[in-house]
């Protein structure tokens, strides 16, 4: 079993950076495929960027290329998002995810995705 809890959210203005963090339970992280996943009200859940076992191969959704980063330290077991420039269609509830079984070496569907975390609220607003 993976827990995963997320953290880092919260209000920003746009054109500002914040940096979320998943920080994962149990001694099984480094063979986990990640991912980072947003909601907004109303909208149905979107892939945002996921990272491979080891980190050396990322992929980020084409609206957030060149702003968002993803990232992850298997000595700490966390995942990270790196947000800069903000903008307010940004703001949505934010989940990390845990891909325990796909053999792809990064994860981009939501069902290949098997453990999830309870989100943080990012909103970007003046």
């Amino acid at each position: 079993q993976v827990q995963l809890v997320e953290s880092g959210g919260g209000l920003v203005q746009p054109g500002g950076s914040l940096r979320l963090s998943c920080a994962a339970s149990g001694s099984i992280f480094a063979i986990l495929t990640m991912g980072w996943f947003r909601q907004a009200p109303g909208k149905e859940r979107e892939f945002v960027a996921a990272v491979s076992r080891t980190g050396s191969t990322t992929y980020a959704a084409d609206s957030m290329k060149g702003r968002f980063t993803i990232s992850r330290d298997n000595a700490k077991n966390t995942l990270y998002l790196q947000m800069n420039s903000l903008k307010p269609e940004d703001t949505a509830v934010y989940y990390c995810a845990a891909s325990s079984t796909s053999l792809r070496l990064v994860v981009v569907t939501i069902s290949d995705y098997d453990y999830w975390g309870q989100g943080t609220q990012v909103t970007v607003s003046s």
